[in-house]
């Protein structure tokens, strides 16, 4: 069965069936994403992460369509309705359109206006009228049909009766639906307007609120060319009760269609056929298709905003790290003060307190002895501020202080920071500690290593996305695990420091096989290398296989233990020291002894040159992190709140969140400022994420300021020397250009089988 689906799979991902079928085969005996990118080269001929997912989820949604396929033979069988012929065509079926249209007029169904005329006896005269035969008089057809007792009272009863059956037949005609479909795709028109209060609403209120959606209020465009953030929308105020909307393409093209099909000559007959046609669009087929073209962009939609979200996140998560710093954190606020807590270098809290610096004089007397008893006492490297309110404020007031060792005064985005500190995961880590503190402590952590901490927050909370409550919340959750599970593997865990949480993402581990390494370390110690993790509980040898290459134990005697080699390979580097007379260390600290290693020699069935070359690159820098080296960045002094801002003035920010219609950019106002996707750049930007990433250092122009709606729209157009660099670090960060030589893998980044499921819905 692999091998048909492989068959499938390679010709919507444009790859070759031996990768997909050895792909799936790796799938199927347990392999995961990143263990197969990373350790299975070879075999999959350097299928990387994207395209390894794509090519699970259309797996899933081909499994799907199958199992759907089967359900409907087995009830035609059942009902032993099921000819050859309609079994040739279900099987044919290759989406899930096709096949729920050539089920449907077999399908059980609930009392219609047709089922009520063919109880009443009145299919022959539907099918007389269907022919359209020149010289039938349909009157006096029609009068053999009145019964009382049946309910058909008079001719135009026994007319509306036959006209109901040929709308049904009309309706399920697979052809008839094929046609519409493609009419809908091809030019169904949105069309949005304003509902109005109920008599139950507060008018007052509901008008206040549906202002949101005013843009939308007499709207009109092509449905499948309206972008995903416009048509959610949409969807959002359809939903909330503000706008009403409809998805229909001209009706008179609709009706010429069927016409073409049904209407076959030009008598009394015709003309019953030709109201039936009118009445089977307008009460059945259109419906029907506005709700599967609905679907399709409401799908649509979901994807690029989920696309979006998830490269947001991963930008997030993999942010540059202080690392590991004594960090002084601040969670500042005006009339209940700043919690501040001190970090040790492994994140663990070392003392707290509560400082008035934004208060009174006393206080802020107070607060400067104690900051710098702290500094003096911990020797503290970095102060971590978060970015809520007071922060610009708490800011200013440290950075006026002389304090010991200069340390680093940086604001962090504290975004989810709350939703942590009264989770489930903060009161099992912190059960001592009060909301304020573990609060703190999440600002100070997020600092030395974003990617650890955010981990355990849901994604959804950290305000990064584009309407990602609106949008299909399993798939999101699907596609960010993906994200978070993919940047954790790609930086690689230290076992012996490393949270449950952290250790839950690891390829093959999972929530229990982490709790059982936390709980192992707690009653053993730290690990002293790779191999002991096997006395673990459940820490099976697939569970081993799957997650070793991603685990590094610190001062392990070996050293291949922090790196990203695989156990499995570890005798291949031990058998390149013995030809070079040295050991493994000396493989590590002597470039030019691993430069004169011929990988030719080393080749075997199993192990080619992608898998060597990555030894050989990995024994440059074992447990190398991929993520960028921090750098120190300040918001301008002096602009602290949304009044201080001044049209024309340039200023410094971060990139926090990126839509397709722009990205904000926080200035260290309190509030994000827009950079509307025409603002970017000097030439035309088609997605914003190719110029702007969440977390990148730009300049800004502040345009406009609307202090009464708290709206700042900045610009980048001029800005260009400034941002440039960002844009071309961009480039081999994201793998821009590997995406253009895979362009329909691409699409599947954060979907799995996005485009298949639409085949599958039409």
């Amino acid at each position: 069965m692999l091998k048909s689906y492989a068959s499938k799979i390679s010709l919507l991902l444009n790859l070759t069936s031996k990768q997909v079928l050895s792909t799936l085969e790796l799938l199927a005996e347990g392999g995961t994403v990143p263990f197969i990118a990373r350790y299975r080269k070879e075999v999959t001929g350097l299928l990387d992460e994207v395209e390894i997912a794509a090519i699970r989820d259309l797996l899933a949604d081909l499994q799907e369509l199958d199992k759907r396929r089967e359900s409907i033979i087995n009830s035609l069988k059942e009902r032993e309705i099921l000819t050859d012929e309609l079994l040739m065509k279900i099987n044919n079926s290759d989406n899930l359109s096709t096949l729920e249209d050539i089920y449907l007029p077999y399908k059980i169904k609930r009392k219609t206006r047709a089922t009520v005329a063919r109880d009443k006896g009145l299919e022959p005269l539907a099918e007389l009228i269907v022919k359209q035969q020149n010289g039938v008089d349909i009157d006096s057809e029609a009068k053999q049909y009145i019964d009382a007792e049946k309910g058909v009272n008079s001719l135009e009863d026994a007319l509306q009766g036959a006209r109901d059956i040929l709308s049904e037949i009309i309706n399920e005609d697979a052809n008839v639906r094929e046609r519409m479909r493609q009419l809908f795709i091809e030019k169904a028109m949105i069309n949005s307007c304003a509902t109005k209060p109920k008599k139950k609403d507060n008018i007052d209120k509901f008008t206040e609120e549906s202002q949101k959606f005013k843009d939308y209020f007499a709207w009109n465009e092509l449905a499948l060319s309206v972008p995903s953030h416009r048509l959610l929308a949409m969807f959002r105020g359809e939903k909330d009760g503000f706008l009403k909307l409809s998805i229909q393409p001209n009706k008179d093209d609709a009706l010429t269609i069927i016409r073409l099909i049904y209407c076959k000559n030009k008598n009394k007959l015709s003309a019953q056929v030709d109201l039936a046609i009118i009445d089977a669009y307008s009460r059945l087929l259109a419906p029907s298709m506005e709700n599967e073209i609905k679907r399709l962009c409401k799908g649509r939609a979901d994807d690029e905003a989920i696309r979006v979200f998830s490269g947001n996140i991963r930008d997030l998560l993999m942010a540059a790290p202080l690392g590991q710093k004594r960090v002084l954190a601040i969670d500042p606020g005006f009339r209940t003060g700043c919690k501040a807590v001190v970090l040790n270098e492994q994140g663990k809290i070392v003392e707290h307190t509560v400082l008035f610096m934004t208060s009174s004089t006393k206080g802020k007397k107070e607060a400067e002895i104690k900051l710098k008893e702290f500094c003096a006492k911990y020797k503290i490297e970095a102060i971590a501020i978060g970015s809520g309110t007071a922060s610009r404020e708490s800011e200013s007031f440290i950075k006026s202080l002389t304090l010991l060792g200069s340390p680093l005064i940086l604001i962090v985005n504290e975004s989810g920071a709350s939703i942590y500190s009264a989770s489930k995961t903060a009161r099992e880590e912190f059960p001592d500690y009060d909301l304020t503190v573990r609060g703190a402590i999440s600002i100070g952590r997020r600092l030395m290593d974003p990617l650890s901490e955010l981990i355990k927050i849901d994604p959804k909370s950290i305000g990064v996305g584009q309407y990602q409550h609106d949008v299909e919340q399993a798939k999101l959750k699907r596609c960010l695990d993906d994200v978070v599970v993919s940047c954790v593997n790609a930086v690689g865990v230290e076992v012996n420091t490393a949270s449950k949480e952290l250790l839950t993402y690891v390829s093959g581990l999972g929530g229990q096989i982490a709790e059982n390494i936390v709980k192992y370390r707690n009653e053993n110690g730290a690990f002293k290398s790779r191999a002991e993790l096997k006395k673990v509980t459940r820490l099976g040898p697939k569970a081993f296989q799957q997650a070793a290459g991603f685990l590094r134990i610190q001062g392990a005697k070996n050293p291949l233990d922090v790196s990203a080699v695989h156990p499995e390979r570890y005798s291949i580097v031990k058998q390149m020291a013995g030809d070079k007379d040295c050991s493994i260390s000396d493989l590590i600290k002597n470039s030019e002894l691993r430069e004169s290693i011929d990988i030719n020699k080393y080749v075997t069935v199993e192990v080619g040159f992608p898998t060597l070359t990555d030894i050989i690159t990995e024994l440059a820098k074992p447990g190398r992190d991929p993520r960028k080296v921090f750098e120190e960045f300040s918001f301008a002094e002096g602009i602290e709140k949304i009044s201080d801002l001044k049209s024309g003035m340039k200023l410094p920010g971060i990139v926090t969140n990126v839509t397709k219609f722009g990205a904000f950019v926080d200035i260290g106002v309190h509030q994000d400022g827009l950079v509307h996707i025409s603002q970017l750049a000097n030439t035309y930007v088609k997605d914003p994420i190719d110029i702007v990433r969440v977390m990148q250092k730009v300049s800004v122009t502040v345009i406009d300021i609307d202090v009464e709606r708290n709206r700042i729209s900045l610009s980048m157009t001029g800005n260009i020397s400034d941002n440039i660099d960002h844009s071309k670090n961009l480039k081999s960060k994201t793998g821009i250009e590997h995406r253009k030589k895979r362009n329909t893998v691409s699409k599947k980044e954060t979907g799995g089988g996005n485009w298949l499921r639409k085949a599958i819905e039409f």
